[in-house]
């Protein structure tokens, strides 16, 4: 089982490879909470007047970095905002800011603002990634760690939810009473944070959004370039629509369009990336000779597994002792919807494993063994996916949309949304308002977009980034074939695409989009020769 990234690179964040240099109540409320937002954040139509002031002023205050493994290279503080903006008078949040100057000497003077995946992953620890792919080669960037996650007060973390994870690789992901296991970790975490004085219901979108809108005004800066990722998507077009004042460009990578995003649709997406991998191989001689009809392959494997789990011992690839692992058919698919297996090694994967060598999958199941506890924000993924993707779709639609992906596959695998597992169940514990009235909106604009989207993404499929640029009447759409989540750190075009798009964001240079084509695939020896 592995943590969700629609965030949230790869598991998130354990499973995120550094590339150096390449590089997720009661209809009063809703209409409450509609009339109160509406009067700091206008709708595009209203975007012509002045932008208006918050009720509760945010402040920026100067501080030290945080300590990080790769110290933060540039100037740092916090930023204080309201925990609920409806309630005047509250508690207060800070957000570790950390401020990156530009590697030219001679800087443009807006700078560009990051919005990381997850939900609940830690912006600070992608510095190093943004810095490698030259983000910050023209311009300042600017980096905010969102409300609830590791480098904010208070931080949402729950190490419940991670030791549950550690023991998982050993558990049948779909089962249920593996479920139940992971509803009591959640519940455990809820009243922990619920007894210290949290607001769940206020670790949403809309006032993560809002975050970076009082960040803009409390820095003092007349006009920004945002670039988001994969939840970041979800957080930037949310974002561009309430707050679309100050915003030159913006940019996103790994699309999640706020008026789609649901546990259904995550097997649109999964659907999308495997097959385009196995026409990738089908397309390269070599690859499709040795390895015929992936596809039944797949199906196969998940059927014997589901069937016939296979416990092994697989030694974790950071190190240390091997621990068990159990291999059924929900865990193979998570693991390939998260990239957990690099995407040019997956037909030798399935390969081997369909002749009795599960290693690959096995060490990367056992992965999840060693989380680092707390550095991941599950309060607030729960509280984003209770409100805002759970809503308005059953257990009955998840599994119809899991049969139209993958007919043949058991349900009991089609009934867990990829990443989300057992997430209904979740969210009944979890217990935060619905908010699919204020957040499934399409975003229309006509600010600048570049958007991103690698063709082997499995948890935001591809074609997703077209179908948000659809409103966004000023947008460049890039495909990159062969990358999977998060593109600009893995694509040295997407870097070059990017840093042309922050220059020109009108016209961005994109050719050299039109000379690439997927690696060549890990080919093995048959068994017979092996």
């Amino acid at each position: 089982m592995a943590e969700q990234d629609f965030g949230t690179g790869c598991p998130a964040p354990r499973g995120r490879t550094r590339h150096r240099g390449r590089a997720r109540s009661g209809a009063a409320l809703v209409t409450a909470g509609l009339a109160f937002l509406a009067v700091l954040a206008p709708t595009p139509s209203a975007a012509g007047g002045g932008e208006p002031r918050p009720l509760v002023p945010a402040r920026f205050v100067p501080g030290p970095c945080p300590t990080t493994p790769e110290p933060v290279p540039g100037r740092c503080g916090y930023l204080e905002v309201p925990e609920n903006r409806a309630r005047r008078g509250g508690r207060t949040v800070r957000l570790t800011v950390a401020i990156v100057p530009a590697a030219s000497g001679r800087p443009a003077a807006d700078p560009v603002v990051f919005m990381t995946g997850g939900p609940g992953a830690d912006a600070i620890s992608d510095i190093p990634f943004l810095i490698d792919s030259g983000v910050n080669r023209d311009r300042d960037l600017i980096v905010m760690a969102q409300r609830g996650t590791l480098h904010s007060r208070p931080n949402l973390a729950c190490p419940e939810v991670d030791r549950f994870y550690a023991e998982a690789v050993g558990l049948r992901y779909d089962a249920p009473s593996t479920g139940r296991r992971l509803v009591r970790a959640t519940r455990a975490c809820r009243d922990r944070l619920t007894a210290s004085g949290v607001d769940l219901s206020a670790y949403n979108t809309t006032e993560n959004a809002a975050d970076f809108a009082d960040l803009r005004r409390a820095l003092g800066i007349e006009r920004w370039n945002v670039y988001g990722y994969s939840y970041g998507t979800d957080l930037a077009l949310t974002y561009l629509r309430r707050h679309p004042w100050g915003v030159r460009s913006v940019a996103i990578d790994s699309v999640v369009p706020p008026q789609v995003v649901s546990l259904p649709w995550t097997w649109d997406s999964a659907r999308e990336g495997i097959t385009t991998i196995f026409a990738a191989c089908a397309a390269q001689p070599r690859c499709a000779h040795r390895y015929p009809d992936l596809r039944r392959t797949l199906t196969e494997q998940v059927r014997r597994l589901e069937a016939r789990p296979l416990t092994v011992m697989a030694a974790p690839p950071s190190g240390g002792a091997p621990v068990r692992v159990l291999l059924d058919g929900g865990a193979l698919v998570n693991l390939l919807v998260a990239n957990a297996v690099p995407a040019v090694d997956v037909p030798a994967a399935l390969d081997e494993l369909a002749h009795g060598n599960p290693e690959r999958f096995a060490r990367a199941r056992a992965a999840g063994a060693t989380p680092v506890v707390g550095e991941f924000a599950h309060g607030l993924t729960q509280s984003v996916a209770c409100a805002e993707w759970v809503p308005g779709y059953s257990r009955a639609d998840l599994l119809r949309a899991g049969r139209r992906a993958f007919p043949g596959w058991p349900d009991s695998v089609l009934a867990q949304a990829p990443q989300l597992p057992f997430e209904h169940d979740v969210c009944r514990v979890w217990d935060v308002p619905d908010r699919t009235a204020v957040q499934r909106v399409t975003t229309t604009s006509a600010v600048p977009a570049l958007v991103l989207s690698g063709t082997f993404d499995a948890k935001t499929g591809a074609r997703w980034g077209a179908y948000a640029a659809r409103t966004l009447s000023r947008s460049t759409t890039v495909r990159i074939p062969g990358i999977g989540h998060w593109v600009v750190p893995q694509s040295p075009c997407a870097q070059r695409v990017l840093a042309s798009f922050l220059t020109r964001p009108t016209g961005p240079d994109t050719r050299c989009v039109a000379g690439l084509a997927p690696k060549p695939f890990t080919i093995t020896p048959p068994p017979e020769t092996a």
